[in-house]
């Protein structure tokens, strides 16, 4: 497919970000973040992480330049649209929790371990109107805002939190597990995915996270979550026995080498672990790949944001 070779830099680049960073879920009894409407549009400070500088600037501007920041090039603008109603949700929420004040007197700051990418020169016409599509909309739910968590690709199936993050916390109520039809449009090298790592390789990345069991003499899949994806692997060496959460055994060894925990094939023979896995990412909240099958097949962007999410609502708090 034509689409997927112009894509494959940009893709790796995009992916790399998303496989990295977590975006966390605020809902609790705070009230700060309760949702309000707004007679206009607000004005935002950006701290600009590469100059130093503080900037101001309309919302809108802002989340055009994180939609260009988080997804792709020569989507559909439907795509677009869902994910600026994340982009607005967060930064509305971050913003009504003190965002980073203490740290540089702004709103947000233009890095992604803050807040959320941002790359202004990457807008474009399209990314522009499907901004402006759901202009001042936001996902809530309670009447409070909702921080949504994203990634790549589903491998066919979302995740709770619980289950795809190992998150710590109660199971916020929003979140749910969707199957989703094949995809025709995620890259091969998404879909399915093989790699191999070395029993001396494995145990230099695990030590990184305080597992230490000396020499490697195995290493199996010792839990599964609803979805089937790795939720325990159990670790044992020369010097005794461990057990890490999926998620934390993908971050370890890399998470962009083994691209999610939806795994088929585990297996550690003569010293080396090969697995085999399709997605891209933690599996939980909005898949980027299935919101671009979704608009090919003429949802909303409204309709994308709430495939992914159970009993949130869509408000608009400013014209």
């Amino acid at each position: 497919m034509t689409f997927k070779k112009n894509q494959a830099i940009v893709l790796g680049l995009v992916l790399v970000v998303i496989a990295s960073v977590t975006v966390l879920i605020s809902w609790s009894g705070d009230e700060r973040n309760i949702v309000r409407e707004l007679q206009e549009e607000p004005t935002i400070s950006v701290y600009i992480n590469d100059t130093g500088q503080i900037q101001e600037m309309k919302l809108e501007e802002y989340i055009a330049g994180v939609v260009a920041g988080e997804m792709f090039p020569d989507w559909p603008v439907e795509a677009y649209a869902a994910q600026a109603i994340f982009a607005r949700s967060f930064t509305m929420d971050f913003i009504s929790t003190g965002g980073v004040k203490d740290k540089y007197g702004a709103d947000v700051s233009t890095s992604i371990e803050e807040t959320q990418a941002f790359n202004p020169d990457a807008v474009t016409e399209e990314i522009k109107k499907g901004v402006e599509m759901t202009r001042g909309e936001v996902m809530t739910y309670d009447n409070r805002y909702v921080r949504g968590w994203f990634h790549a690709y589903s491998g066919g199936v979302t995740a709770r939190a619980k289950e795809g993050l190992d998150y710590q916390e109660e199971e916020p109520p929003f979140t749910v597990s969707r199957k989703l039809p094949e995809n025709s449009y995620v890259p091969d090298e998404v879909k399915e995915w093989t790699v191999q790592y070395s029993a001396a390789e494995l145990r230099n990345l695990l030590s990184r996270t305080g597992v230490n069991v000396g020499d490697i003499r195995s290493i199996e899949i010792t839990e599964r979550g609803p979805t089937e994806r790795i939720t325990q692997i159990t670790v044992t060496g020369t010097q005794g026995e461990a057990t890490v959460s999926g998620p934390e055994f993908r971050l370890a060894v890399d998470s962009t080498k083994m691209k999610s925990t939806l795994v088929h094939d585990f297996t550690f023979q003569d010293g080396v672990l090969t697995i085999t896995g399709t997605g891209y990412g933690h599996g939980v909240g909005l898949s980027q790949w299935d919101a671009f099958m979704l608009a090919k097949d003429g949802k909303s962007p409204e309709e994308i944001v709430e495939t992914f999410f159970e009993g949130i609502k869509i408000r608009k708090i400013y014209d």
